[in-house]
């Protein structure tokens, strides 16, 4: 008998969840999950034509991410492409958030913020969602819009296992320029909502829009030894469906 979609939504949301909770048991033991490959890494590139200034924020019981090659935090990436950091995920497992800020004010090199951000800090917000080091090697990811929308993102793994479906899933269109006007944010961004998401996952099927939504395209990745998360990307690079407006 086939399996409806509500069923396999069901399905791979308690197979993520699984994930997680070994993703957490295995960082909060110090060890790596069983047959976890070496770490790997995650990149941050900023295709926006205006900096952003990431958050790349650990899940409870995770260890925060190491510092970027030069021993500082990841501070403003400038835009148009040349922003670009890279981070190693620690040993073993790991899971966590990244979003990025704009309009932020800055200290004498740009790298530290000062006081609040136009958008970032706080709902609407874009939240790119990561899970490495499962069993198995087992990697998840994800672009929510579940807390509204201010920066185009998507997720690509690199140099995963063969034979896995690693594939780019996020949303390459700037949801703000139709935003409603009722659901513009005051800095920038578009707010969430039912009516909302449904004109979220309307336009960017491969997004996550609620708290039991999952993406169109299906994922099954292993030991990527990159993960990358791209702001602002080529509206070309994943599935992104004409406005309905």
């Amino acid at each position: 008998m086939a399996m409806s979609s509500s069923k396999k939504s069901c399905l791979l949301q308690a197979l993520l969840m699984i994930s997680a909770l070994a993703v957490a048991a295995a960082a909060s033991s110090g060890q790596p999950s069983p047959g976890a490959s070496a770490p790997a890494n995650l990149t941050l590139h900023n295709l926006c034509p205006y900096p952003v200034w990431p958050l790349v924020i650990a899940n409870s019981g995770v260890p925060s991410l190491p510092t970027d090659a030069d021993g500082e935090p990841v501070g403003r990436l400038d835009g148009n492409g040349e922003g670009l950091a890279t981070l190693a995920f620690p040993a073993g497992a790991w899971s966590g958030r990244v979003v990025a800020r704009t309009g932020c004010a800055a200290d004498e090199d740009g790298d530290e913020v000062v006081g609040r951000c136009a958008t970032g800090d706080a709902p609407p917000v874009t939240v790119a969602q990561v899970s490495v080091g499962g069993p198995g090697g087992l990697a998840a990811y994800s672009v929510s819009l579940v807390d509204g929308f201010n920066v185009p993102v998507v997720v690509t793994p690199h140099g995963f296992a063969e034979g896995r479906r690693c594939p780019t899933l996020g949303c390459a269109a700037d949801l703000a320029a139709g935003c409603p006007v009722g659901a513009r944010a005051p800095g920038g961004g578009c707010g969430a909502g039912a009516s909302q998401a449904a004109a979220f996952k309307a336009r960017c099927p491969d997004t996550r829009t609620n708290a039991t939504d999952v993406e169109a395209t299906p994922q099954d990745c292993v030991a990527p030894g990159e993960i990358k998360v791209v702001f602002c990307p080529a509206p070309d690079s994943v599935a992104t469906h004409a406005s309905l407006a």
